[in-house]
């Protein structure tokens, strides 16, 4: 395994297992957290979905809530992952999708 691959599976199991830890610990009656491998299932009371996964080939962390999907690249300059198209970074995208499904602020 190449140096940039072993960078991008350790900064991803590391950005899940975060989002899985602390939204896990919202024990918030509408939201269920499953991390299983690299799939992070986020699944709500009224029936949505929302996927955060780690995508191995693109190198990526994408991110299905709603209608909405992001691709995130990991910055290491910023040591964070950044959406290719907005510029939206990931915790910053999923307390904003999630606290507004769960109509409460979250901070990651």
């Amino acid at each position: 395994m190449s140096d940039e691959r072993k960078a991008f599976v350790f900064e991803a199991a590391r950005a899940l297992e975060f989002l899985d830890e602390v939204l896990g610990d919202l024990e918030h009656e509408s939201l269920d957290v499953n991390l299983a491998g690299d799939v992070l299932t986020l699944n709500f009371a009224d029936g949505d979905t929302f996927v955060i996964n780690a995508h191995s080939a693109a190198r990526q962390i994408w991110m299905a809530a709603g209608t909405r999907a992001w691709h995130f690249d990991y910055d290491a300059e910023e040591l964070a992952w950044i959406a290719t198209k907005t510029g939206d970074e990931l915790m910053t995208t999923v307390a904003k999708v999630v606290g507004a499904k769960l109509d409460q602020p979250i901070a990651l």
